[in-house]
């Protein structure tokens, strides 16, 4: 299922990327399985769907959250598993060369001093075996870093026309209201970051810093990794995350969690508060939303054992519950102030919720709202 090219990654700077992005890109692509078979013409009416909901859907969205009325709308990028790698890894490029040159004035390269253990190459080649694996699952992605389609927004809203089929039969849910609810998700992320002016260059720096931060190599920190799973076996913090997020945490000092606590923090909120508002719409725009919810928190939550194996390693399980606490903290919130209340987040980096505050909205609320 083509449905459009997607170019691949640049590099203008002169000095070296850290990590080879042609390289995953080329192995990312020689791994990935192409999609369902699906018949020419439904293949077309998915593709001409997704774009039409893409625009129907920050329509909606700028009515259920208040953000965004005055900027232009553009339809998303529809794209098969090939382009959403190549799209994914030229919006990393970029992410990475912004996080660089927001340490100390890009007088550092953190990322290259973090992967120094490992050659250009070598990185790439781990980083492809990722792609692939998430090539197949994505089913769409808002990419603050891509090249926007119209003047007056940033960033680029990729829809994965084959998993979204491919899941929508799954599920065994109308396609067209799955389309939609997936758009109304991701056109939620779009909004955030070009709403929020701030947004952006917030992400980008902390990434820098965390990187910058980085006690040594990429190979020093690989060599913590054993005493790191030792400690997970004997007993995991309460408060950690298990998987590779919780091995990450562990390897760190306290100057870099607590940068990675920022980070997590404001995932949680994004991921939250687009699930918050995709079921928000409600059932006016999407007839089938609860059964769509169910069906698809149970498919979040399953897969065969290798498949729950690779998500636990890439961080996936974390992320899933990134989405409900992050739901849940939005519920709670404009359950008690409203959504112009809640929009107290979008004001400065300074009014985001911290980790902690995330499992503790009501804390968030005395900080914030007095």
């Amino acid at each position: 299922m083509n449905a459009g090219p997607t170019a691949a990654p640049r590099r203008d700077a002169a000095a070296p990327a850290p990590l080879n992005w042609d390289v995953a890109v080329a192995t990312a692509s020689r791994l990935i399985k192409p999609g369902p078979e699906v018949p020419r013409a439904e293949a077309e009416r998915a593709v001409r769907g997704l774009r039409r909901f893409s625009v129907k859907a920050e329509s909606h969205v700028r009515e259920v959250t208040g953000l965004g009325q005055d900027l232009p709308i553009a339809e998303g990028d529809v794209v098969d598993r090939r382009d959403w790698l190549r799209g994914a890894a030229e919006g990393l490029d970029l992410l990475t060369e912004d996080a660089m040159a927001a340490v100390d004035g890009g007088e550092r390269s953190p990322a290259g001093d973090f992967f120094g253990g490992l050659s250009a190459r070598g990185a790439g080649v781990q980083a492809g075996v990722v792609l692939a694996y998430l090539g197949s699952k994505v089913l769409g992605q808002f990419d603050p870093y891509g090249a926007a389609p119209v003047p007056g927004q940033r960033g680029r809203l990729l829809l994965v026309a084959p998993n979204i089929v491919a899941a929508q039969r799954g599920l065994g849910v109308p396609a067209e209201d799955f389309s939609m609810w997936v758009c109304l998700h991701e056109s939620t992320h779009r909004l955030q970051f070009n709403a929020v002016p701030w947004l952006r260059e917030h992400f980008a720096r902390n990434l820098g810093e965390l990187l910058g931060a980085m006690e040594g190599g990429a190979a020093e920190v690989l060599g913590r990794l054993p005493a790191a799973l030792r400690e997970v076996r004997s007993g995991r913090p309460a408060d950690a995350s298990p998987g590779v997020l919780g091995v990450v945490e562990l390897l760190q000092g306290p100057e870099q969690r607590e940068v990675l606590d920022r980070i997590l923090a404001l995932s949680t909120l994004l991921e939250g508060h687009a699930d918050h508002v995709m079921d928000a719409v409600g059932p006016r725009v999407v007839p089938s939303v609860t059964t769509i919810r169910a069906r698809f928190t149970q498919r979040r939550n399953g897969g065969g054992p290798v498949d729950r194996v690779l998500r636990s390693l890439l961080g996936v399980d974390a992320k899933i519950r990134q989405y409900a606490q992050g739901a849940a903290f939005t519920e709670h919130v404009v359950g008690a102030v409203g959504m112009s209340g809640f929009n107290a987040v979008w004001a400065s980096p300074e009014h985001l919720p911290t980790r902690a505050e995330i499992t503790d909205p009501a804390a968030w609320l005395r900080r914030v709202h007095g």
